[in-house]
């Protein structure tokens, strides 16, 4: 494979599709309970939701080390990789994307590419998934880290959280943003906007903020063929409800991803939070395009 392709833990993709197209996953640190351990290998989501509802607890994150860039890099060039395009987490949001040119630096920016995603969760794991299935169609170094930028460009990321607390105390939200909740006991509609998170509107319930989100997706999707996933944290039921509105209003899905949020992402969100990435859709192979949602 000329091209191989690297991500963080935070883009969330289905464990078959990284499987499926050999993309390598660094993970991000997860500090809780004044331990420190690896997303999805040592803290997985129900930790965090566990520790964010004790009251008293604190649970934040940090990036991978420019060592375990290295690492990764070295393991897909051993593998017969011959570039890489490493594909991130929002620099606004992580240091993740400083790390990654760090380790790029060491092993050769002529060897290594890194794209900031600008967005996170799903917004950078569909530039991950489109950067993945150019490498795999053969493309340049220049075509896979196009096909991540274009793809990232084009994608919306809306999501709810029960509080912005979470948020406000991680720093990915102002303070003034924050108390827009708070102050006026709303439920305010996120959102990713270059590469920051930004409120998108206020809305008096949770209920109608669900509503609220379905409506944007459709928007955002206007009729094309779209990737879509739904995220959530310790809120199923909710994610479930958003899923099937979505697919009964959104003709243009070609790919539905339901999944909970990593420790990752959701130390920042809190139990409850709920969203949905939409992406443009590229022609992809008959076996990545799942008949109903997936990793429910």
């Amino acid at each position: 494979m000329p091209v191989a392709v690297v991500t963080d833990s935070s883009a969330y993709l289905p464990a078959r599709l990284l499987e499926q197209y050999g993309v390598e996953v660094v993970p991000l640190y997860v500090v809780l309970a004044g331990h420190s351990g690896r997303e999805g290998d040592d803290i997985g989501p129900a930790d965090v939701a566990r520790a964010l509802g004790t009251r008293g607890q604190r649970v934040s994150t940090s990036r991978p080390t420019p060592g375990d860039f290295v690492a990764a890099y070295r393991r897909r060039l051993d593998a017969g990789a011959d570039r890489i395009v490493s594909v991130h987490l929002s620099a606004e949001l992580s240091g993740t994307v400083d790390a990654a040119r760090l380790a790029a630096a060491q092993v050769g920016e002529h060897i290594v590419t890194v794209v900031d995603s600008r967005s996170a969760a799903m917004g950078n794991g569909f530039a991950v998934l489109a950067a993945a299935r150019a490498a795999a169609r053969g493309e340049s170094t220049t075509t896979v880290a196009a096909a991540a930028r274009d793809t990232a460009a084009a994608t919306r990321t809306l999501f709810v959280v029960d509080t912005l607390e979470h948020l406000r105390r991680g720093g990915r939200i102002g303070h003034a943003a924050s108390m827009i909740g708070t102050a006026l006991s709303v439920k305010p509609v996120l959102h990713v906007a270059d590469g920051r998170v930004v409120p998108l509107e206020k809305v008096r319930t949770t209920a109608r903020a669900l509503v609220r989100l379905v409506q944007r997706g459709v928007e955002a999707a206007a009729g094309q063929p779209v990737m879509v996933a739904v995220h959530h944290l310790a809120a199923p039921e909710r994610a479930e409800r958003l899923a099937a509105d979505l697919q009964e209003r959104v003709p243009g899905l070609r790919e539905l991803y339901v999944s909970e949020l990593g420790a990752a992402i959701g130390a920042h969100v809190g139990p409850g939070a709920v969203g949905l990435v939409v992406a443009p859709a590229a022609t992809a192979p008959a076996q990545d395009r799942p008949q109903q949602a997936e990793d429910r």
